[in-house]
């Protein structure tokens, strides 16, 4: 006997459940989506702001207090290195690697392409943003040890919300219950602001480097996870009329 579509008790209609799971489909990448293109937007004003030097009193601000606290807690700077490594190249780099060899097992190449070009493109457009803006950290009365290299938007801010945030949400897809892909997303974005923190309580950049950092990765994040929902989508075979 064939399946009959549920039907409503009052009316006798068809359930909308189904149109109501399309809708929630359609909606929910449209408010990622959103979301992605407000926090480039974000970007973008927080990037000429800087420019034009309107947010030196703010960082100066946050940099003098980051000082305070490390001359007056000195084991905070050991703390803050521990964390700022997780947003290093070495371990972003191994984290990528292994989820993309894990992903090469399962034959997700689709899933696999995308998180390796979204991982390298992001790369490429931090270090370009870098040369564009061109702005310098702070000097060596700000810091302890001085890094090489142009200062926004923060390259272990950005490279830890994209990394993070895009295996976070990978792993979390593999999960039923709504409260574990919770946790592990929570997770996910507790490591990259953990990473952006230390690198302004380290004096390794300005505070505006690293919300600078925070909003391009998170675009950038989200956008490649649609682009790869995209994709497995047009590709998946459709399902044959009864």
């Amino acid at each position: 006997m064939p399946n009959l579509p549920a039907l409503h008790p009052a009316v006798g209609q068809p359930s909308l459940t189904a149109a109501g799971m399309r809708h929630h489909a359609l909606m929910k990448p449209l408010l990622l989506g959103l979301v992605a293109l407000l926090l480039a937007v974000g970007f973008a004003h927080l990037g000429s702001e800087v420019g034009e030097g309107d947010t030196l009193g703010f960082d100066l601000l946050l940099a003098r207090g980051a000082l305070s606290l490390r001359t007056d807690h000195p084991w905070l700077a050991d703390v803050m290195r521990d964390w700022s490594g997780l947003g290093s190249t070495s371990v972003l780099a191994l984290l990528t690697i292994i989820t993309v060899g894990y992903l090469a097992l399962d034959a997700a190449w689709t899933t696999v392409a995308v998180v390796s070009i979204s991982t390298l493109a992001g790369t490429f457009l931090v270090s370009a943003f870098k040369f564009l803006f061109g702005r310098s950290r702070p000097g060596s009365a700000l810091t302890d040890f001085v890094e090489s290299g142009m200062s926004f938007p923060s390259g272990h801010a950005s490279m830890a919300a994209i990394v993070f945030l895009t295996l976070g949400t990978l792993l979390a897809s593999t999960r039923v219950l709504q409260r574990e892909r919770t946790y592990i997303l929570l997770v996910a974005a507790l490591l990259a602001l953990l990473v952006g923190v230390s690198r302004v309580t380290l004096g390794l950049h300005w505070a505006t480097d690293v919300l600078g950092g925070w909003a391009f990765g998170v675009a950038w994040a989200i956008a490649g996870l649609l682009f790869s929902q995209w994709l497995v989508l047009r590709d998946a075979p459709q399902e044959k009329q009864s």
